[in-house]
């Protein structure tokens, strides 16, 4: 059996953020002790691991209970949501980190910047040997194999929406042949 101070101390949460998850119903002791103090079992413990798990994963406490209860159909749907959501939070940084690259305007900034435009990355790309044919079959395979992925790459080079959609539309069109 754990304490409260044991899983506070073993997951590095507060006393009362436990409080609160057994008075929601997300992590409820197994017993009680002479004393009336909250012990925990094994698997409390294990379950208090998936509850910080998901929580990493930035789920709501309603999210977590629903997946660990058993009481959402589709647990891979609450993911998913995350992960769509995760994806668009991602896109909209990479806007705003543009942005602020172009605020900027600094070239000897942008070199700590982590940020690749797409001149650099074709620069790479050339550098590495790889002419304009090479480069398109790269890009048909990357919107073969993963095509959001393809999407988000090319707007993390701030390419503009328009540039990115004919870049598709002809990696699609080279899947076709």
């Amino acid at each position: 059996m754990y304490t409260i101070g044991q899983l506070v101390k073993q997951f590095a949460i507060s006393r009362s953020s436990l409080i609160y998850y057994d008075r929601i119903g997300l992590l409820r002791p197994s017993a009680r002790s002479n004393s009336n103090y909250r012990l925990y079992t094994e698997a409390d413990r294990q379950r208090m691991q998936q509850i910080e798990l998901y929580k990493d994963a930035g789920l709501s406490l309603q999210e977590i209970a629903s997946l660990l209860d058993g009481s959402h159909d589709q647990p891979t749907a609450i993911l998913e949501q995350r992960l769509q959501h995760l994806n668009h939070e991602i896109s909209q940084l990479r806007q705003q980190q543009q942005l602020v690259v172009e605020l900027l305007g600094n070239a000897s900034q942008l070199s700590q910047s982590r940020v690749m435009d797409k001149a650099q990355w074709v620069k790479i790309l050339r550098a590495s040997g790889l002419d304009e044919a090479a480069m398109q079959r790269w890009h048909i395979e990357f919107e073969r194999d993963m095509p959001e992925a393809h999407q988000d790459f090319l707007e993390s080079l701030g390419i503009d929406t328009a540039e990115i959609a004919e870049i598709r539309a002809w990696s699609q069109q080279g899947l076709a042949q």
